[in-house]
């Protein structure tokens, strides 16, 4: 078996997957289970300092994110799309396929926004219905502010839709002090259940919006309107996918239990940073730093794509490449979840310095030993 060392999906701890191994009921029919879904959500909400209402959707964290946007856009709609990532900029495609008009505001890719920046922009034009961002962009590993862009957003009477999939359980959001409407999870990344499941968080706010709309929201399984009564009706717009909610529940109770979970990331994250600046490689970032995934340059005269083979096939560890127009140029470490502890990011960085020797590139020092070193530190 390989260890799986990617930005997502990462290590499933075994109380995850036994939760997924239980008997199932009906969860069209049976009562008892409305009331463990909302409890679910509930949860949710709890470790997202929200009162805003949760929902547990059935599908891959791009289901929430094209949810959101089917649901807030209607035709001519113009939708600011914060633009300083693949990702960021990919929610443009989501707008226009539903007939928005996405505007782009593009930033530089090395680092977060400048908050500054965006305001002054913002000054001169805000007439949008609502703006994407993203928290972290997992190619880059780029981390935006989003308790001060939202607030900012708000200002204007611009909604906001977050992509939190990457960052969300790793990094403390408190939804309710960002005054985000639309936050978006997915089950495979620093919450490490198995991928299916995506995790929204809709404010007041954007549920007016959505009810508001002059056209019907043109998707049934991407619109976020038919879970409004689900509870009060007790009745689920498709079956739930039983088993895997039971085991983003344990998941979830996994995140409460772990008082120091974001403390470890973030140290984890930085020990990290600095075994690969040691050692004499160029992290893609300039600022804005994730606790959830480092990105660094493939160095020249390395091929990344036989790096990426010798880490798996000699040493059976699997880390990622990237996509866009970042493959081929860069990989990615994921310390995030249930892969975000001292031994197994070790063993990661050990096997890499290894996989740089096996390929002639000599390294300034042990990624490895530096890890252990300022984790100790």
């Amino acid at each position: 078996m390989k260890k799986i060392m990617t930005p997502g999906p990462t290590q499933v701890r075994e109380n995850v997957r036994m939760a997924r191994s239980l008997a199932t009921t009906n969860p069209d029919l049976d009562l008892e289970f409305y009331e463990y879904y909302k409890d679910t959500c509930d949860l949710l909400s709890e470790l997202l300092h929200t009162k805003n209402v949760c929902y547990i959707l059935s599908g891959e964290g791009i289901l929430g994110l094209e949810a959101a946007c089917a649901s807030l856009t209607e035709q001519g709609d113009r939708v600011l799309v914060l633009d300083n990532g693949i990702f960021g900029r990919g929610f443009a495609d989501f707008v226009k396929i539903y007939g928005g008009e996405p505007v782009l505001y593009t930033a530089d890719y090395h680092q977060a926004f400048d908050v500054k920046a965006l305001a002054d922009y913002l000054e001169q034009d805000h007439d949008f219905k609502y703006a994407a961002v993203v928290h972290c962009d997992t190619p880059t590993g780029v981390q935006n502010p989003i308790e001060e862009i939202c607030p900012l957003l708000k200002r204007y009477g611009i909604l906001s839709v977050v992509d939190a999939v990457a960052s969300m359980f790793g990094v403390d959001i408190d939804v309710d002090a960002c005054q985000a409407d639309i936050v978006c999870g997915g089950s495979q990344k620093a919450l490490s259940a198995p991928v299916g499941l995506t995790m929204v968080c809709v404010s007041d706010d954007a549920i007016r919006a959505m009810e508001q709309r002059k056209t019907p929201i043109a998707s049934f399984y991407a619109n976020l309107l038919t879970f409004r009564d689900y509870y009060k009706n007790k009745w689920f717009p498709y079956t739930m996918p039983i088993s895997d909610i039971y085991g983003l529940r344990t998941a979830l109770e996994n995140v409460k239990d772990d008082k120091d979970i974001h403390k470890r990331h973030a140290e984890i994250a930085s020990a990290t940073r600095k075994a690969v600046t040691e050692a004499g490689l160029k992290l893609y970032l300039e600022s804005g730093f994730c606790a959830t995934v480092t990105v660094l340059e493939v160095p020249e005269g390395v091929d990344s794509a036989e790096l990426l083979n010798t880490m798996t096939e000699k040493y059976g560890v699997m880390i990622a490449g990237c996509f866009d127009f970042l493959a081929g140029k860069v990989i990615r470490l994921g310390h995030m979840g249930e892969n975000a502890n001292v031994e197994d990011v070790a063993m990661m960085l050990g096997a890499l310095d290894a996989t740089f020797a096996d390929m002639g590139y000599a390294l300034n020092a042990s990624m490895k030993d530096v890890f252990v070193r300022e984790i100790h530190n």
